[in-house]
């Protein structure tokens, strides 16, 4: 029968035991340092008495190390998300640098809609839009974001930073499971999070493999839409590239509420996290009625199961590393 984990039961029996035979080990015992940048509080001690309960040997929920699986959200869970997707101000910056060698852009869509400046139209044409601009574009780590003039690679969160670093000390195997591009986070995401790019899951466009005259192969990016990774998309791409249902997954959005059902629908421990965006002064306040990010059906399902929600503003001490 499944067990439920009881979150404030277990962190008092399982510190208590750990502390008394001193067998916590590595991460899990620095577990105070580990974590610096999130105040003490449920959403600290949930995580981990999480992690000492399936880590501990003996313990009832102990998970082996080979199933130790942790997927993560990128936008709005890893880096910051507003005032658009980071990848969609990618690609609006390259569609109006490519634009004067494609003068038919001017008159299609949704290349029309980044020409023209025309945001409701562009979300108009919703993710199959979006999608078409991307194989179209290639990404840079030099842009800056335009409230914080900082590279968009540097809005990073420290506490989950922090967070990857706890769980790999700990033998867990980290996943970004995101709606973005998976070619997009390739670039960046073992730099910034060590996270290499066989562990990302991402939405993806058709790739064909051809032979030049030369006869050297190489794989050609198309127009054609592959994989959404978003929604019920999630689950089923962590069942077709990871192969393993995770015991650990963290979002932010609606957009990640099937892929906490998944995880929470498997046997054992198993952790639910969402971050909330509560913090319109050190970064932004939104959830229920917004255009990006939106968190409502996933927000009230968490509240009804007792899955963790992180409240930006109280559970973090810091946000970007750059803070002081």
């Amino acid at each position: 029968m499944r067990r439920i984990f009881n979150i404030r039961i277990a962190w008092i029996a399982i510190v208590l035991t750990c502390l008394e035979s001193g067998s916590f080990k590595g991460a899990a015992f620095a577990q105070r340092d580990a974590l610096a940048s999130w105040n003490a509080g449920p959403a600290k001690q949930a995580i981990t008495a999480f992690v000492a309960a399936v880590t501990k040997q003996g313990s009832a929920d102990v998970v082996p190390p080979a199933e130790r699986i942790a997927t993560f959200d990128h936008d709005g869970t890893l880096w910051a998300e507003q005032s658009m997707y980071f990848q969609i101000m990618f690609a609006m910056d390259r569609v109006r640098a490519l634009a004067p060698k494609h003068p038919d852009w001017k008159t299609k869509q949704p290349f029309k809609a980044v020409l023209d400046g025309d945001l409701k139209a562009l979300a108009a044409l919703g993710e199959t839009g979006f999608l078409k601009i991307m194989p179209l574009t290639h990404w840079i780590v030099t842009a800056r974001h335009p409230r914080f003039n900082r590279l968009y690679t540097e809005l990073v969160y420290q506490p989950m930073l922090e967070l990857l670093s706890f769980l790999r000390a700990n033998s867990f195997k980290i996943f970004i499971v995101s709606g973005g591009g998976v070619e997009f986070m390739r670039v960046f995401t073992e730099r910034v999070y060590g996270i290499p790019p066989e562990q990302l899951v991402g939405s993806s466009g058709v790739v064909k493999f051809q032979l030049l005259p030369d006869g050297k192969p190489v794989l050609l990016k198309t127009a054609q839409i592959e994989f959404v990774d978003d929604g019920p998309g999630k689950p089923a791409g962590i069942s077709r590239f990871i192969s393993r249902r995770p015991v650990f997954a963290f979002g932010n959005s609606d957009g990640d509420q099937q892929m906490l059902e998944w995880t929470a629908a498997g046997t054992g421990a198993r952790f639910m996290g969402l971050v909330h965006h509560t913090d319109a002064e050190r970064e932004w306040a939104y959830d229920r009625k917004s255009a990006i990010g939106r968190l409502d059906k996933a927000l009230n399902e968490a509240k009804a199961k007792n899955w963790i929600v992180v409240d930006m503003r109280n559970d973090w001490k810091r946000i970007f590393p750059f803070e002081p």
